[in-house]
């Protein structure tokens, strides 16, 4: 039989909602910064912080749930 590697879902927990937390705050960064520094931003750009603010909510919210409580009941 096949070996199963017991993976470590507190750390994936820990590590996904840090990343959340990183790109939430490169958005927020990027909105109150970009303008200041460096003057009018393109459409694109501002798109792309408030996407990045929003994926970082999500990835922060969503990788407890599925590292910390789903994966391990489904192991």
């Amino acid at each position: 039989m096949g070996q199963y590697q017991r993976m470590d879902y507190s750390q994936y927990a820990r590590g996904g909602f840090a990343l959340g937390v990183a790109v939430f705050v490169v958005g927020i960064l990027g909105h109150a910064l970009g303008p200041a520094l460096f003057g009018s931003l393109p459409g694109w750009e501002l798109t792309l912080f408030t996407l990045m603010e929003f994926g970082g909510i999500a990835i922060a919210l969503c990788s407890p749930i599925v590292f910390a409580v789903v994966l391990p009941l489904i192991e």
